[in-house]
């Protein structure tokens, strides 16, 4: 094996084998090869038999990728090794002492959905409202107790209310149903091993005896389920090296704790700390406005990338007239670069949230630019867009039988398969529609729904017909129930859609329902090019990590937007945008793109957001500002009616003012061009451009 080919600090990482060492490896530092070479040295030098290493990543991706990584330097079968996901090890444990947990040896592993139908039935025997107890939100607590080593009756001490005694409770039933049944789900797979090793010495000592290396891929991302199993293996032999870095941490909605890669040298007071700062991937220009950047978060080591490669072009900032303009600049510069001689697959375009990736879906088709949608379906082919959309033509077309019954049990409202069967039969008989022959039972509490909307629709716009259907079917009250991640996703999904429905209706004056419904079509019946690896893909930041692309572009970056309104209140949420941030920056490889926008219509509504505070923490000598010198936006300003004036409006605090959108407000703030207002409910606070020209000052008192 040849060491020749690692620089100074790699070469110390993979010299370095015994008691425990931290490895902090900024992005594009070479951290998995640094993993490859470790292992194979321990071979080489006969410090360990393959049978005794034990590595340990995320992903069943990254797994492969470090064997197939080792089987070309070792020259040999790795099959003996456990590399694996954390789950996949505990999976491990468990079948070996399968009679321990009372299972029997082909017990089974539920997914999430199986969890959900256990939780639902356990639901109907204690006679729990499934509206006020939501089978999904459920699971999702269930789940987090258990990554925080809570058992059913650890968790019941924290019960204050009489819904969270009740959760308690179907936490109790789910998790004796589950053995009952000899069965386990994901999160077992970690709370189980724990179980086991605190309750059996001899069982946790025949694995810390069996592993004498360990090793642990993206350590910032564990939470405390993966801690505690870490501690608990590597404990006799202290031979842990953790890898990671704390500015990559982006997954604490998860659960994960950075602080664990903070506190190792607390753990660990006889630790070696490695910084792999050489970054290989990108331009100096790049590495310095990651630099720059993530030095404004208090809680990290201290680390400063650098790299040899080329000083490369600055970074390029796009300030754009609407979201549609900054779309259409975007464009421009993949067709430049396209001509240019760089392939689509070099080129990727970031978002904060799925919600906005509709537009540029849009933008796009429109170009026909191929594309794929990665980490998430496209937005037209997301369930709760399909079922908004499915309302709509069956508002538009009352003879549309297969939007209604897609509509009718979304959400569920107890209309069983039998019933629809019955209803398509006398359909049949009859000659017509599904609909004509509703005449009773739940079916026609949705039939009268539907006419009820229809009648309500007169007079409305698309926007405020969008409204209605998502409060009156139950939509958006489905979503808000639920209370989780995924379920926030789609209610922001679902609002969204009325900006498109705004500005089919802003381009269209007079456009009907089912001229709309058309536009939908044409665009939605676009498949996604997965199968061709020659398009630009579409993801959000989130899912990027881990990848590389010659052009990055960083769409959306407004204040409230991307720093996520979410964050804005607390350092430690504003800390984790900022990593977020970080991590876009550092996939770029040749050349970074950062957008925004002066105003865009969000979730069918006008908004002017400053830039992000990102922005400002580059460097200036490092970044380019082509508002002025880019020609496309020029032009398409001129074909606009602009909505900025080029003088501010001269407000200050305590001034009354009316949005041509939001209504009467007062101004809270004037600072640096952005007024801060506070309108009436549910509008409630607001940042506005004092060039916007639909805000004027107004005279008088007003309640």
């Amino acid at each position: 094996m040849n060491l020749d080919t690692l620089n100074e600090t790699q070469k110390e990482a993979v010299l370095t084998t015994d008691g425990p060492i931290l490895i902090l490896a900024g992005p594009g530092s070479g951290k998995t090869r640094v993993i490859t070479y470790k292992i194979a040295y321990l071979l080489e030098e006969n410090k360990a038999n393959p049978w005794e290493i034990l590595a340990i990543t995320f992903t069943n991706k990254a797994a492969k990728e470090m064997k197939v990584r080792l089987e070309s330097l070792i020259k040999d079968d790795v099959r003996s090794m456990q590399i694996s996901t954390f789950h996949s090890f505990g999976l491990k444990v468990i079948k070996e002492n399968y009679e321990f947990f009372n299972l029997n040896s082909t017990f089974t592993i539920l997914d999430e959905q199986d969890s959900i139908s256990v939780i639902k039935k356990i639901l109907k025997e204690m006679n729990l409202d499934d509206k006020i107890y939501n089978p999904r939100t459920i699971k999702n607590k269930i789940s987090n107790a258990k990554n925080e080593l809570l058992n059913p009756k650890a968790y019941s001490v924290f019960a204050r209310t009489e819904v969270d005694k009740n959760i308690a409770k179907v936490y109790e039933k789910y998790d004796d149903k589950l053995r009952k049944n000899s069965s386990v789900d994901f999160d077992d797979l970690l709370l189980m091993p724990i179980e086991i090793f605190k309750k059996d010495k001899k069982v946790l000592e025949h694995y810390q005896n069996r592993y004498k290396y360990v090793f642990i891929d993206e350590y910032q991302d564990t939470n405390e389920a993966q801690y505690t199993l870490s501690k608990m293996i590597s404990e006799k032999y202290h031979n842990i090296c953790v890898v990671g870095d704390e500015s990559q941490s982006i997954y604490s909605w998860r659960g994960a704790n950075f602080k664990n890669i903070l506190n190792f040298e607390k753990d660990y007071n006889d630790a070696k700390v490695i910084l792999l700062e050489q970054n290989y991937r990108s331009t100096k220009r790049i590495i310095e406005a990651a630099n720059s950047v993530i030095k404004n978060n208090k809680e990290k080591k201290d680390k400063h990338l650098w790299t040899d490669n080329d000083t490369g072009s600055k970074i390029k900032y796009l300030r754009c007239y609407d979201e549609k303009d900054e779309i259409y600049n975007i464009i421009s510069e993949i067709k430049q670069y396209k001509e240019e001689g760089i392939p689509y697959k070099e080129m990727v375009v970031l978002y904060r949230t799925n919600a906005q990736s509709q537009s540029i879906e849009r933008g796009f088709i429109e170009n026909t630019i191929p594309y794929k949608v990665v980490g998430s379906y496209a937005y037209f082919n997301r369930k709760e867009i399909k079922d908004l959309v499915a309302y709509l033509r069956l508002i538009n077309n009352k003879d549309d039988d297969v939007s209604l019954l897609r509509a009718i049990n979304a959400p569920k409202r107890g209309i069983g398969n039998k019933t629809i069967e019955k209803l398509e039969e006398k359909a049949n008989n009859e000659d017509t529609s599904i609909f004509n022959v509703i005449d009773s039972g739940k079916e026609l509490v949705f039939k009268n729904l539907i006419l009820d909307i229809n009648e309500k629709m007169k007079d409305k716009s698309f926007v405020d017909l969008v409204e209605l259907v998502l409060d009156e079917s139950g939509l958006r009250n489905e979503y808000e129930l639920e209370k989780t991640l995924e379920s926030e996703a789609k209610l922001e999904n679902l609002e969204e859609f009325k900006s498109i429905a705004k500005n089919f209706e802003d381009y269209n004056p007079g456009a009907t329902l089912e001229e709309f419904l058309i536009e939908i079509s044409l665009i939605s019946d676009v498949k996604e090019t997965k199968d061709n690896d020659e398009v630009v893909t579409l993801m959000t930041t989130h899912a990027v990590k881990g990848l590389e692309f010659d052009i990055v572009f960083v769409t959306g970056l407004e204040e409230g937007i991307f720093p996520h309104s979410n964050s804005m209140y607390e350092e430690s949420e504003l800390e984790e945008e900022r990593r977020l941030f970080y991590v876009a920056i550092t996939r770029a490889k040749k050349v970074l793109y950062l957008t925004n926008a002066r105003s865009r219509v969000r979730f069918g509504k006008i908004e002017s957001n400053p830039p992000s505070r990102f922005i400002d923490e580059i460097n200036s000598d490092d970044i380019e500002k082509m508002f002025e010198e880019n020609k496309s936006t020029k032009e398409i300003k001129i074909n606009k009616k602009d909505n900025f004036n080029d003088e501010e409006l001269e407000i200050k605090a305590g001034d009354k003012v009316e949005h041509n959108s939001y209504g009467k407000g007062i101004v809270v703030t004037v600072d640096r061009g952005v007024a801060t207002i506070a309108f009436a409910n549910p509008i409630g606070i607001k940042k506005i451009l004092t060039t916007y020209k639909g805000l004027k000052k107004i005279g008088g008192f007003y309640e």
